[in-house]
């Protein structure tokens, strides 16, 4: 991709343009936004890094942004530099108080008071970054994608993101939540020479520690860790830097400094003489252009000859000091950088020449695509309510509703023309609730064409929106199924629902090396009251968002890889927290590498759970159940993809284990089934006492035999096998199914009415409609209902069907005739 780069002067920014050089993207252009008022130390601003912008320095750092790095002998070359002045002030209100360089910076005063989503806000000073990239993007047209120097903070890392998503650009954070001991030994041994310009912490000493190398405090900055928590790479606002010498620092010859603006030439670029011969000046009255040609054309680094120390608070625990540089100069490096052959290849001469703009203006009026409106929807196409099935559990506080169309489809124009037709109804009955797509915390999206993916997507985004959606989107799961051959639409919808607003939301939409981005309107998890719902993740490289091209294996390992550093961030591990997995199998994997597939899950998990111990985790470990689902496609033809369910628990005292009670009565009995052996092997259940039950039911040929043989009071030999899966023996089936989870959960001190959901997988290939098994489990639920008060029934049925070509306990034995997972919640 080609990319602009925003660039402050310091060490992050600067080594996050060399990750993006390092994964094959081009540095087209560079962006700084710099105080409107010269004469101050620093902007009181929440998003930009403003001490290097102070008198002299503001020249010193335009001269490293533009000068030098637009020259550099790798892929950066002929970059246009474009500068803006900061004139918003932060209107929207945070929740951290975590530093950033991408020439940012992050005030705490009022942290505790704000929050960090943001809306398009007049005045704000992040409506200037948006002028400043919209005039990027319009004088580069190429241009699809933004680079910061994002290491933990939010609070900009969405701001930079809504900038993004407004201009349709990408946003690309390499240095995004990783470990900043091992990314601050990355910057020193991958030729990051940056000094301190601020320091701002307990046990760093202005007089001390300004102005010295990075790789000379790097030892110090590890001690002060130890001893008070800081954050070695300055992300706490500790120190800020400014990078004098990189690996992307070379030749610059001239450029063209075009200034938008009416303003004093002599404040504005007298800073620059010490540098540069000017060239000839034409002024007008509303641009000034001026050639500047460089006194010194070869590699160079910045050397600070003289600067001043100013105290801002002397005397204080943790003293704040900065550095005002007073005269500077490049110097000649002794050797050439190496280049790889790539490198070689895009290097540009010094001959050729880049520009500067500055820009300043208001915000222009931009198109941005907005959700389909009213009068479009109710343009879909009609479809009869006797073919739209809705499915929703009758919890109060949290529930699912589904919907799929039934034989309704086949003149539709695809899965995308479904999809807003089942959209809408499920809108529809949110509506009727009260309630809108804000309220949805996970959305399982199943098509039957992967094909159609991109259309469908479209159709998804005109739905649910991030306006619709202000404290997040929901996190979602995409899997092709079998529909077509279940006699069903080409798009089926379940969403989980909840009635409040508590839910905790990570979405990160940049490209970066630590999980797989979510550009658009869906997020990696959702935590809501203890329950992390988390998004389906397939075996991407993350910072470059492509499949692992080592098999199945190797993608179930960066998958799971993937799902653990989303689980991080909510201070959990999928080793230790994960109450349920369902893994979703292509059908075009073969067997022997579903096999490795589970072998690879095994292991992984059983390593990471002795790496939790080794790290001293207090954390009580849940034993998850397996759910694996053999599905017809997955987004990207993976063969694989991963969607766990964790239990994190604000109470880390609480038991995850429950004593079953063997003396608790299931009127199910009735319907004459006695508890054997052998239903044990059927059931699978990861239960957090009083809190959260979850089942899987597995009923395999086997089963289904010996409930035939059961309930008929003859041998199990004398059943006949091959006509085991008649709608006669579905019907015993489905009424052990019932009996069997209405025992699972009431032994462990759940009812019905606590169910979240409750999925009924079957195989297409088993002969039996999935209308007619609906009918027979709503049967049996009506059964139930009448035998047993604690039950209530409503008119839909509390499940929804769910047709793959396969399911299974195992990936050795997806062939079930009948899988149940039902997930159970306290209020």
């Amino acid at each position: 991709m080609k990319v602009v780069a925003l660039v402050s002067g310091g060490k992050d920014s600067c080594y996050a343009m060399m990750k993006c050089i390092e994964y094959g993207h081009e540095i087209v252009a560079l962006a700084n936004l710099m105080p409107a008022d010269d004469s101050v130390d620093e902007l009181d601003s929440f998003m930009y890094q403003t001490v290097s912008w102070a008198p002299n320095n503001c020249q010193l750092c335009r001269m490293h942004g533009i000068a030098v790095i637009q020259k550099a002998n790798t892929r950066i070359h002929k970059a246009s530099s474009f500068l803006e002045d900061v004139i918003g002030k932060s209107n929207c209100l945070i929740l951290d108080n975590v530093c950033l360089e991408l020439g940012l910076y992050l005030m705490s005063s009022e942290a505790m008071h704000q929050t960090l989503n943001y809306k398009t806000t007049p005045g704000d000073e992040v409506e200037d970054m948006f002028v400043l990239l919209n005039e990027v993007k319009r004088q580069i047209p190429s241009i699809t994608a933004v680079s910061s120097g994002a290491i933990a903070s939010d609070y900009q890392r969405l701001r930079v993101e809504s900038v993004c998503s407004r201009l349709g650009l990408v946003s690309l954070a390499y240095l995004w939540k990783q470990d900043q001991s091992l990314l601050l030994h990355e910057m020193i041994t991958n030729g990051i020479l940056a000094i301190t310009v601020k320091v701002a912490a307990i046990g760093l000493v202005p007089s001390k520690h300004l102005g010295k190398e990075i790789a000379f405090l790097n030892t110090h900055l590890h001690k002060l860790k130890e001893l008070y928590g800081i954050n070695v790479c300055g992300e706490g606002g500790e120190y800020e830097t400014l990078t004098l010498d990189c690996p992307l620092f070379g030749s610059a010859s001239g450029y063209t400094l075009l200034i938008v603006h009416p303003f004093s030439l002599e404040i504005k670029v007298s800073g620059l003489r010490s540098l540069y011969t000017m060239g000839k000046v034409i002024p007008d009255s509303t641009i000034s252009i001026i050639h500047i040609t460089v006194s010194n054309s070869q590699n160079a680094r910045i050397v600070l000859d003289e600067f001043q120390t100013v105290l801002h608070s002397p005397g204080s625990i943790a003293s704040v000091g900065v550095i005002h540089p007073l005269a500077f100069h490049l110097e000649n490096k002794e050797t050439a950088i190496s280049l790889s052959n790539n490198d070689r290849a895009n290097y540009s001469s010094p001959e050729k020449k880049g520009s500067v703009f500055e820009v300043q203006g208001d915000c222009p009026q931009r198109s941005e695509a907005t959700c389909q409106s009213n009068a479009e929807r109710n343009n879909l196409v009609e479809v009869r309510d006797d073919i739209i099935y809705i499915s929703r559990t009758k919890k109060d506080n949290i529930f699912s509703i589904c919907c799929w169309l039934q034989d309704s489809c086949k003149n539709s124009a695809g899965s995308h023309e479904d999809l807003a037709i089942v959209l809408k109804h499920i809108e529809s009955q949110l509506t009727g609730y009260g309630f809108g797509w804000g309220h949805v915390l996970y959305i399982h999206l199943y098509i039957a064409d992967m094909n159609e993916f991109a259309m469908v997507n479209e159709t998804y985004v005109r739905f649910i929106t991030q306006e619709k959606c202000p404290f997040g989107v929901p996190s979602r799961s995409t899997i092709e199924l079998p529909l077509l051959q279940a006699s069903l639409g080409k798009a089926y919808i379940e969403v989980l629902v909840a009635n409040d607003n508590s839910k905790n939301v990570l979405h990160v939409q940049s490209i970066s090396s630590w999980a797989p981005s979510c550009i658009g309107p869906y997020s990696q998890a959702t935590l809501h009251k203890e329950i992390l719902h988390m998004a389906g993740q397939l075996g991407l490289d993350p910072a470059t968002m492509t499949l692992c091209n080592e098999g199945p294996s190797a993608e179930l390992e960066q998958a799971l890889e993937n799902s653990e550093a989303v689980a991080n961030v909510f201070n959990c591990s999928i080793s230790t927290s994960a109450i349920v997995f369902t893994i979703y199998c292509s059908a075009n994997t073969p067997l022997p590498e579903r096999l490795e597939i589970q072998e690879k899950q095994d292991s992984f998990l059983k390593q990471m759970r002795l790496l939790q111990l080794e790290k001293g985790s207090k954390c009580k470990i849940l034993y998850p159940i397996f759910l694996y689902v053999l599905v017809t496609d997955l987004p990207k033809r993976a063969s694989v993809e991963v969607k766990p369910i964790l239990f994190v628990p604000e109470d880390t005292e609480t038991a995850v284990t429950s004593v079953q009670n063997p003396n608790s009565f299931t009127v199910a009995n009735c319907w004459g089934f006695q508890h054997a052996q052998w239903h044990d092997s059927c059931i699978q259940k990861c239960v957090v006492s009083g809190k959260i039950c979850a089942v899987i039911l597995s009923i395999t040929e086997d089963h289904v035999a010996k409930i035939g043989s059961e309930s008929l009071g003859v041998n199990e030999k004398d059943v006949d096998h091959h006509n085991s899966v008649s709608k006669g023996n579905m019907e015993r089936v489905s009424r052990f199914c019932v009996y069997l989870l209405d025992k699972g959960i009431i032994e462990n001190g759940f009812s019905w009415e606590d169910t979240m959901n409750l999925r009924i997988y079957f195989p297409t290939n088993s002969g039996i409609q999935m209308e007619t098994l609906s009918l027979l489990f709503k049967n049996a639920m009506n059964e139930l209902a009448e035998m047993d008060q604690r039950v209530q029934i409503g008119k839909e049925p509390i499940f929804n069907i769910v047709p793959v070509f396969g399911s299974g306990s195992s990936a050795a034995s997806m062939d079930n005739i009948i899988t149940c997972e039902l997930f159970a919640r306290k209020s």
